[in-house]
């Protein structure tokens, strides 16, 4: 299309207040051709892009673009999947054990050796992946709903059920986990592994509902919850529709970097012996038993031991980039 010619009586803009200012011959086409006028609004209007956007696209948006949220992210998608299938990249049975192969080394099919009772290393820390996520998962689960709920409520509400919940609160702060664990799940007989994410529950909720209640505390002073309280919002819309989609987020990263921590705990728990017992398989139970052997076979120590160092370590960059992502004053 060819370039129309330069018309000063088309080359005047207004200014907004009442005059006229003198434009360049481009810029005047420009602004005729901008289907809104000079801020270039089209028919969806100005800004639509940003009337989309919201905190949780933008967190969305930046952790695509962040490295350490896509390796993390790539690893624990992968212990995801050998979680739910460990047959697929190992087929063996991880409770078959040859004691005439005790300690052994690397062998073909055997990439990771023996440990000190003739099992396969690899086998065991690839089915052992399947306990540590499950028990890691579902604590953290129960953790984030239990402490939600309980810190949202007190937050909310506040007066007498907060102070009672404070100072419950502040008691089972003041149990060492460790000392609790060996305490309470020594009593238990079972090999499930449902005491353990229990015991995970019962000590780690308090923490997840401190932040939920400052969050919620933080959230209802907020001008939009005030708008919607005059309107005659009744409590249980003001907190499900209003306040808590604004103060999960913490809870979520939270809980994120607690993940790692449980699954640690576990496989301490297990090493202590007052965890997961054989015959179940856990990377816990499989560090305590080569540990004798450390000397003379290093191997079995190694690789479940970096299992869980990789493990806890990609669920807890995974929180840091979450945090930083939802983090408003970081950006």
């Amino acid at each position: 299309m060819p370039e129309q010619p330069y018309e000063p009586e088309r080359a005047m803009a207004g200014t907004g207040m009442g005059g006229q200012m003198d434009l360049a011959a481009s810029e005047a086409t420009s602004l005729e051709k901008a289907p809104g006028g000079p801020e270039g609004a089209g028919p969806e209007g100005p800004g639509a892009e940003d009337k989309a956007r919201s905190l949780w696209s933008d967190a969305w948006r930046d952790l695509r673009r962040n490295p350490v949220f896509l390796v993390s992210a790539l690893v624990i998608c992968f212990l995801v999947v050998i979680s739910l299938w460990p047959s697929l990249i190992a087929p063996g049975n991880p409770l078959a054990c040859d004691l005439a192969k005790a300690q052994e080394g690397s062998r073909p099919g055997h990439p990771f050796g023996f440990n000190g009772q003739g099992c396969d290393v690899y086998t065991r820390t690839v089915h052992g992946a399947r306990t540590s996520v499950t028990v890691g998962v579902c604590a953290t689960l129960g953790v984030a709903v239990l402490g939600s709920v309980l810190g949202g409520l007190a937050g909310f509400f506040g007066g007498a059920w907060d102070g009672f919940l404070s100072r419950i609160t502040d008691v089972f702060f003041a149990i060492p986990v460790v000392l609790g664990g060996l305490v309470l799940l020594s009593v238990v007989t079972g090999n499930s592994l449902w005491p353990v994410v229990g015991f995970m529950v019962l000590l780690g909720w308090p923490q997840i509902s401190r932040i939920a209640r400052g969050s919620v505390i933080t959230a209802k002073h907020n001008d939009y919850v005030l708008a919607a309280r005059a309107l005659g919002a009744s409590p249980s819309r003001l907190l499900l529709r209003h306040i808590a989609p604004n103060a999960v987020a913490p809870v979520i990263v939270v809980a994120t970097i607690a993940l790692g921590t449980y699954i640690a705990l576990e496989a301490t728990l297990s090493y202590l012996g007052v965890g997961l017992k054989p015959p179940s398989v856990s990377w816990g139970i499989d560090i305590s038993a080569a540990s004798p052997y450390v000397r003379n076979a290093p191997h079995a120590l190694l690789w479940p031991s970096g299992a869980l160092a990789v493990t806890v370590l990609a669920f807890i960059m995974l929180g840091d980039a979450v945090r930083d992502a939802l983090d408003p004053k970081l950006r």
